[in-house]
């Protein structure tokens, strides 16, 4: 059976989340599903593909506060 792809939105949490969620992100898409990841532009896993539309959004934190945290 054929399907439409859907449009999809996708907010994942940094770290080990993302390492999880990326695998079912590609599948989508190799579906046919269009994918736009929503990430903070300050964050250690999330980085761009050609799998799916990355926007990011300005944070107040830097790199070196991720890293610590995590």
């Amino acid at each position: 059976t054929s399907g439409e792809g859907g449009k999809l939105l996708v907010i994942p949490i940094d770290g080990s989340h993302w390492l999880s969620m990326r695998p079912v992100v590609e599948k989508l898409r190799d579906k046919g599903h269009e994918i736009t990841v929503v990430a903070p532009e300050i964050n250690l896993r999330i980085h761009s593909s050609p799998l799916y539309t990355l926007k990011t959004y300005p944070v107040s934190y830097t790199k070196e506060f991720v890293e610590a945290e995590f």
